[in-house]
């Protein structure tokens, strides 16, 4: 292989897999029905006003597109990241998606973590677990990405470490178009969003998460990749839920992103995990729902007047201090100040040429956006400057950032960018062979980054030995 050498690996994918092959641009039509079939929705309405602040940072430019193919609305496979790490846990705004992890069971890697004083003792003598301790979590036992499929209405296990395909769940009755996923930072649970129909499906990783619905005293979910179940009887799906959204293909769910939880002193280990989920409800008002894993809705925060060039909120990510982040297709993107009570929102508009096909929050805690049309680009949130990075004015999908870099997949040519994000240079374009539509970047437990290609690649490099 090219690009690489051996350092890189390819896993393809059976043709049944069919990683989603087109996007925005390549659906006919915006109308769909809302009505499903076989296991029973939920309509969650929203419960909680908006709280929005007024925008405090950000450049106000007209949202026109003069990039060439900039115009297309093109959306197709980006991933996210489930790397156990709360500061890269990221959601690139695309369609395929994306690595999930899972250390040992009931813990969760809290590396990058900004850590407290520890090692102290409480007045009973017991030692004080902080974030960062790295106790308890020992070693990485299973890693995996998660691929749907735009046409079966399923997502596809994927053993990252051995590179063998495990199962595939259906998350629909069909004609759901399932598009970004998003994993939990423990790596046990992945959240499926279905543009077409607005679903959002829950899927258990591990099978001790899995819960034996009908008690016949055994899980039944898939064995492998040509051993998929009728939707609505894989006991690993474990809820779904019909938003509220406003009909149509460009308003179903997309920016998504998981939050830890909180931090359990005795156990050393974060627990109860909560996942954001963006989506257009009518009135063109932005909906932010909070869910924990067992479906409830915690809290929904409202954005009136949401500028995402007709589309719902497109990609999402975390950052260092654990706020959400949303970012349109263009238009504009938002922080969501959990930290504050009442919660507010913070909402930004970047310069006309910046576009958030796909968005990822970097450990610093700065956004990176890539459009397909134009350079792939940075929002320092100390300075309040965007930087294009020079020599990446392509088409780019999905995007990943580590401790070192960013990467972003490219389109004209086809392979993957590494930006060197302390710098903000471009260190090197990779070409992959093959390569026709690279479209998903995520970065797995190990560190290592992985590029999915629409016509059923995947690509697995070694960032320690990529820099050539």
């Amino acid at each position: 292989m090219r690009g690489f050498n051996s350092m890189t690996w390819r896993l393809a994918l059976p043709c049944s897999v069919l990683l989603l092959a087109c996007g925005d641009a390549g659906n006919s039509s915006d109308s769909t029905s809302n009505s499903s079939t076989g296991q029973p929705s939920t309509t969650v309405d929203p419960t909680t006003p908006p709280t929005t602040s007024n925008p405090t940072t950000g450049v106000s430019v007209s949202d026109s597109d003069t990039t060439a193919g900039s115009n297309s609305n093109s959306e197709s496979n980006g991933t996210s990241s489930g790397s156990g790490d709360p500061t890269t846990t990221t959601n690139s705004s695309a369609t395929t998606t994306s690595a999930s992890t899972t250390d040992n069971p009931g813990t969760s890697s809290t590396s990058g973590v900004s850590a407290s004083t520890s090692g102290g003792e409480s007045s009973t003598g017991k030692v004080i677990c902080e974030p960062g301790d790295g106790m308890g979590m020992g070693m990485v036992e299973k890693s995996f990405i998660w691929i749907p499929s735009q046409d079966l209405s399923d997502v596809a296990k994927v053993n990252t470490q051995t590179m063998v395909l495990l199962a595939r769940y259906k998350i629909g009755a069909g004609g759901d178009s399932p598009s970004r996923t998003s994993v939990s930072g423990d790596g046990r649970f992945v959240i499926v969003n279905s543009r077409q129909t607005g679903r959002s499906t829950m899927v258990a990783a591990n099978i001790e998460d899995c819960v034996d619905k009908n008690n016949n005293g055994k899980i039944e979910t898939s064995q492998g990749p040509n051993d998929v179940l009728a939707w609505g009887t894989d006991e690993c799906i474990l809820w779904d839920k019909q938003w509220p959204y406003a009909g149509g293909f460009a308003a179903g769910p997309r920016g998504t992103t998981w939050t830890p939880g909180t931090w359990d002193y005795d156990l050393c280990q974060y627990v109860d995990p909560k996942v954001w989920i963006g989506y257009s409800a009518p009135g063109g008002v932005a909906h932010f729902a909070r869910v924990a894993v067992d479906g409830t809705v915690e809290e929904t925060v409202m954005v009136p007047g949401w500028n995402g060039q007709g589309y719902s909120p497109y990609g999402g990510a975390l950052d260092p201090e654990f706020r959400p982040w949303m970012a349109g297709l263009r238009g504009e993107f938002i922080r969501i100040n959990t930290d504050q009570n009442p919660i507010t929102v913070d909402r930004f508009t970047p310069p006309g040429n910046t576009q958030g096909y796909g968005f990822t929050v970097d450990p610093d805690g700065n956004p990176w956006f890539a459009g397909c049309g134009g350079a792939v680009s940075t929002y320092d949130t100390d300075t309040m400057q965007y930087t294009s990075i020079p020599g990446t004015n392509a088409c780019h999908r999905g995007i990943a950032a580590d401790e070192k870099y960013v990467w972003a997949a490219a389109n004209g040519p086809c392979g993957l960018v590494q930006i060197d994000r302390a710098t903000n240079t471009l260190i090197k374009f990779h070409n992959t062979n093959p390569c026709s539509t690279a479209i998903g970047v995520s970065i797995d437990a190990e560190k290592y980054v992985w590029l999915v290609d629409q016509e059923g690649w995947a690509w697995k490099i070694d960032p320690r030995t990529s820099r050539r």
